[in-house]
């Protein structure tokens, strides 16, 4: 009754440490690369999934690295409470039939032989009659999961096509993908990613049901959660390495194309709105949307330029799609 859960705790925080963390570091570490690589390459932001203000690649990369590193820290800051093992509880966590002093030594012991910062749980009775340090850790690691779902899904977005999708970066082709369309590709990578996330969402949703079955003394349910958050750790830590090495490191840009998505995009108008105010933005927008045109012609066929209302230098300075990435 502690020996189970203190092993589940030790292959776990073995896990975290050893595969999880370097994973999730390789990837926070790709991605940063491309923000730093890209942070001048301007493209269409998008919410709703529809056109708003510019944002540079870069920006978005940059993001999706602090996603990681975040999930860095969370999982990290769970590790304290994962490295508590409840050995020498013996039955009902009283430590009956051991002698005084056996639960801190035989940890230390442990310890030294592993090189993990494990430590005797501080009270007995919750380290074996509970596991909410299992049901914490596998919830951080369901946030890392529901992190690279965001990451992978703007990946797919924004490498789809390659001719009727938006086309703003070129995903690294790995294998064939369609043994009935010629030629097609697919972004495998992101969608095992995702996958992977399913599964540790998954796994969690089981984990935490399980946390619920701690009566009196023991939790029984423990077979279950060892299953499950040892594969969640593994397959997160395979899926970032893989996820860096076999798809961010060799993205590319398309930068004239994701430029001219944004110089086309109605939501450019923006800036106009300290010069002529949000009506007659929302004007000029609708007007070049109907029309098929750009939000600088629109502004001209309106006459806002002929009438003086915002001039030829003040047009320019507003439309520059650079300059609305940052205040």
């Amino acid at each position: 009754n502690d020996t189970f859960p203190a092993s589940i705790h030790i292959a776990a925080t073995q896990a975290v440490i050893s595969e999880l963390l370097p994973g999730l570091e390789t990837l926070a570490a790709s991605l940063q690369r491309k923000a730093d690589e890209y942070a001048e390459v301007v493209k269409a932001g998008r919410t709703h999934l529809m056109d708003a203000t510019p944002v540079t690649l870069g920006q978005e990369f940059g993001g999706y690295a602090q996603q990681v590193r975040n999930g860095i820290d969370r999982v990290a800051g769970s590790l304290p409470r994962l490295a508590e093992l409840p050995l020498g509880g013996t039955a009902v966590g009283t430590g009956i039939n051991t002698p005084v002093g056996f639960a801190r030594r035989v940890i230390e012991l442990i310890a030294e032989n592993t090189g993990l910062p494990l430590t005797e749980a501080p009270n007995h009775f919750e380290a074996q009659s509970a596991q909410d340090s299992l049901v914490e850790t596998s919830g951080q690691l369901r946030t890392i999961a529901v992190s690279l779902v965001k990451i992978c899904n703007d990946l797919r977005w924004m490498g789809s096509g390659p001719r009727t999708g938006l086309g703003e970066i070129a995903i690294p082709d790995l294998q064939p993908g369609s043994s009935i369309m010629p030629g097609k590709v697919n972004p495998v990578i992101p969608e095992a990613t995702l996958m992977v996330c399913a599964q540790v969402i998954g796994n969690d949703a089981a984990i935490a049901f399980a946390g619920t079955s701690g009566s009196f003394e023991l939790n029984v349910m423990l077979p279950v959660m060892a299953r499950n958050i040892l594969e969640s750790i593994t397959l997160l830590a395979n899926a970032s390495e893989h996820l860096a090495t076999k798809c961010v490191d060799g993205i590319s840009a398309n930068v004239e194309h994701a430029r001219s998505l944004a110089e086309s995009s109605p939501s450019i108008v923006t800036p106009l709105n300290r010069y002529i105010g949000y009506e007659a933005a929302a004007k000029i927008a609708k007007h070049a949307i109907a029309e098929g045109t750009t939000i600088r012609q629109a502004v001209e066929d309106l006459g806002y330029v002929e009438r003086g209302e915002v001039t030829a230098e003040q047009l320019d300075a507003a439309l520059d799609v650079m300059s609305m990435t940052h205040p």
